[in-house]
C-alpha cells in the first residue's frame, strides 16, 4: 500500500475517496489532532474530504490548511501541536495520480513501521467509530505566513534577482519568502493549477527549458523550479545552465556541513559528490532511495544535511522534511555570495546516465536482476536495489518506490563507457520482464 513517498496512484483506480476513509479512521486510531493540506490536483479536494470525515469518525480533530506546499504541512505538525500530518499529493507525478504522504510531529515522513501499522489498520477495517456527540471537529488554518517567517529567520536577505517556476503548482511560499527578502521575482507557471499545464510537474532539465532560456537571456541570478508540491527544487546559474541534482547536492551538502560532519545521500548519487565533500573534510552516509531514509540517516548528531539529485533537500536542524522553499532562499543566499556557476568549478565531472524502464510486477523484475547479478558478480550492494561495481565504474537498479517503473544510474569515467554500463543495466531488466 505504501511506497517510500507514502500512498500514490492513480485516482479512481489505487487511490479513491474510499481508500482515504479508510486510511483517515486508521491514523485517527492514533492521534487525536492531525494536520491536512493539499496540492491543486482537482482529485485533492474530495479526497481531503473523506480523509477527514475518517479521522472525525474516530474523534480526532482535523487542521485544514486547504491547497499548501508539503513542507508546509509537515512544519504545521508541531507548530498546531498536532500528532500527524497528511499531505494529499501525487507530487511529481503526473494529473491523473494523487495520493497521500503521512508526516510525524518532527516533520519526517512516516517510517517504515508507522507504515506498517496504518496499513495493517487499513486492511482490518475494523474502526472504532464514535458516536454524533464524540466526533472530531475540523477547522480551517493557514500555516503559509508561518513557513514565510521562518524561511525569512533562515538566511541573509540576498540582493539579487530570482525567476521562479513554481509548475502550477503549491509553492508559492517560495514566491512570498524571497520577496520578503527583498529579492526581484519573476513567476513563470504561477497560477496554481493540477492539471499543470505549463509543464509536467517534475522539474528537470527538459521540462524546465523555459525557465533556462529566460534566466540565460534576462538579467536574473538565478532559477529556481519546484515541482507540484513544492517538496523538491531545483536550481538555474545565472548563465542558464539548469544544474544536474547531484551537482546541486554537493553544493548545498557543501555550504551546510563544517569540517568533520558528515551529509546522507542516496545510493544513486554521483562519486563526484563524494570527491568535492572529502576535498572539504566533510564524509558521506548512503542511504536507500527515499527521503523517509535520508531524514533518518539525517538524525545522527554529525549528519548536517541530507539531500537527493531528485531534488529533495532536509536541514534537520530546521526540519525533517524535504522543503523545496527553504532549499530555494539557501540557494538565494549561496547565489548572492558567489555565482552557482563559480561554485562549481571544482567539482569532478564524472559522466552520469539514468533511465527508467516500465514494468508490470517491480518486486519480481528486482528479484530475478539480484538473482542473475550474484550469479555471476562479487561486488554487488543491495542496500536498496543493485548496485554493481566495476573497476571503471557502477551500476544502479532499483525498483522506483512510486511508480510502476524500475530505475537506472550509470557513472563512470567517460561517457561511453557510462552508456556502456546503461545499456547493460536495462539489458538486465528487460531480460527480467
Amino acid at each position: 500500500m505504501f511506497g517510500t513517498s507514502g500512498i500514490r496512484g492513480p485516482v479512481g483506480e489505487t487511490v479513491t475517496a474510499g481508500l482515504a476513509l479508510r486510511v483517515g479512521r486508521a491514523l485517527g486510531a492514533e492521534t487525536g489532532r492531525v494536520v491536512v493540506g493539499r496540492d491543486p490536483r482537482e482529485s485533492g479536494d474530495l479526497l481531503v474530504d473523506a480523509l477527514a470525515a475518517g479521522l472525525r469518525e474516530l474523534g480526532t480533530d482535523v487542521v485544514d490548511l486547504g491547497v499548501a506546499a508539503t513542507p508546509t504541512v509537515a512544519r504545521a505538525v508541531g507548530w498546531e501541536d498536532a500528532d500527524a500530518g497528511v499531505a494529499v499529493t501525487a507530487s511529481h507525478n503526473p494529473p491523473a495520480d494523487n495520493g497521500l504522504k503521512l508526516w510525524q510531529p518532527s516533520g519526517q515522513a512516516y517510517d517504515a513501521a508507522g507504515r506498517e501499522r496504518i496499513a495493517e489498520r487499513v486492511e482490518a477495517d475494523d474502526p472504532d467509530l464514535r458516536p454524533w456527540d464524540g466526533l472530531g471537529d475540523r477547522t480551517a488554518a493557514d500555516a503559509t505566513d508561518r513557513h514565510v517567517g521562518a524561511l525569512v529567520d533562515a538566511v541573509e536577505p540576498p540582493e539579487l534577482s530570482v525567476a521562479v517556476d513554481l509548475g502550477n503548482g503549491a509553492g508559492r511560499v517560495t514566491v512570498e519568502a524571497l520577496l520578503e527578502l527583498g529579492c526581484d521575482v519573476e513567476t513563470l507557471n504561477a497560477e496554481p493549477d493540477g492539471r499543470f499545464p505549463g509543464r509536467p510537474s517534475e522539474p528537470t532539465a527538459g521540462h524546465c527549458t523555459a525557465l533556462s532560456t529566460l534566466v540565460a537571456e534576462g538579467d536574473y541570478d538565478l532559477g529556481i523550479a519546484h515541482d507540484g508540491d513544492a517538496d523538491r527544487t531545483r536550481a538555474v546559474a545565472a548563465d542558464g545552465t539548469f544544474l544536474s541534482g547531484d551537482a546541486t547536492l554537493a553544493l548545498l551538502a557543501a555550504a551546510a556541513a563544517e569540517s568533520g560532519e558528515r551529509v546522507a545521500v542516496p545510493v544513486d548519487t554521483s562519486l563526484a559528490v563524494d570527491d568535492y565533500l572529502d576535498a572539504r573534510d566533510v564524509g558521506v552516509t548512503r542511504t536507500p532511495v527515499g527521503d523517509v531514509h535520508v531524514a533518518a540517516a539525517a538524525t545522527a548528531p554529525d549528519v548536517a544535511f541530507g539531500g537527493e539529485p531528485s531534488g529533495a533537500w532536509i536541514w534537520p536542524d530546521a526540519t525533517r522534511c524535504p522543503d523545496g522553499p527553504l532549499a530555494a532562499v539557501r540557494l538565494a543566499a549561496m547565489a548572492a555570495a558567489e555565482p552557482l556557476a563559480s561554485r562549481l568549478e571544482d567539482l569532478p565531472a564524472y559522466p552520469t546516465r539514468r533511465a527508467n524502464v516500465a514494468v508490470e510486477d517491480k518486486r519480481a523484475v528486482m528479484s530475478t536482476v539480484e538473482e542473475r547479478v550474484r550469479e555471476r558478480d562479487d561486488d554487488v550492494g543491495t542496500l536498496d536495489g543493485v548496485r554493481v561495481e566495476t573497476a571503471d565504474g557502477w551500476f544502479l537498479v532499483r525498483a522506483s518506490g512510486t511508480q510502476p517503473l524500475v530505475r537506472l544510474t550509470a557513472e563512470a569515467p567517460d561517457a561511453d563507457r557510462a552508456e556502456t554500463l546503461l545499456a547493460e543495466a536495462r539489458e538486465l531488466v528487460e531480460d527480467a520482464r
